[in-house]
């Protein structure tokens, strides 16, 4: 049995245009989300063996911000990947870690977490992760596999969901 976490970055800064996407960091709500689920995580027991992450600005200091210790795992690929990219970047990790948190980007993020819950164990939480995966969001999943190259779709069941909002509603919706 594996552990995966899949962490969303936080809230990106729009302020200067002139930067490429991928250098865009996070605005104050961003790092006041990033910190939340950090803290979050680390009192739902997440301890990580490894984090693989995009290397995006926004990711880093997502990570940061977050206050999670664990070594990281920048993969150029891992930025805007689509699931079949992260499911292949996953089966390739070396170490076989026990437990992976992937930080990075959405749809793949959301679009990973659905792919892997087998349909026998679709439940309220995948529900939730169907309709939206925000910013900050943070699942956890056990997958039924021993070596990370067995990774497939279907193979899991979603653990944990959160979203910033969960825990502070100041940090919800703008407007309804």
């Amino acid at each position: 049995m594996k552990r995966l976490g899949l962490l969303r970055h936080a809230k990106s800064e729009w302020d200067d245009m002139s930067l490429r996407d991928f250098d865009r960091g996070l605005n104050e709500r961003g790092r006041k989300g990033a910190a939340l689920m950090g803290n979050h995580i680390i009192e739902q027991g997440g301890e990580w063996d490894l984090a693989l992450a995009s290397p995006a600005v926004r990711v880093k200091d997502t990570l940061a911000a977050s206050g999670l210790k664990m070594p990281i795992q920048f993969e150029e690929d891992a930025y805007l990947a689509d699931s079949a990219t992260l499911i292949s970047l996953l089966r390739n990790v070396k170490s076989d870690p026990e437990s992976i948190l992937v930080a990075g980007h959405n749809p793949g993020l959301q679009e990973l977490a659905l792919a892997l819950v087998s349909p026998l164990d679709e439940n309220k939480l995948f529900e939730e992760v169907m309709q939206k995966y925000p910013t900050a969001s943070y699942a956890t999943l056990e997958l039924n596999i021993e070596k990370w190259e067995e990774l497939d779709t279907a193979c899991g069941k979603l653990m944990h969901f959160a979203r910033p909002r969960d825990l502070d509603p100041e940090l919800g919706p703008l407007f309804s």
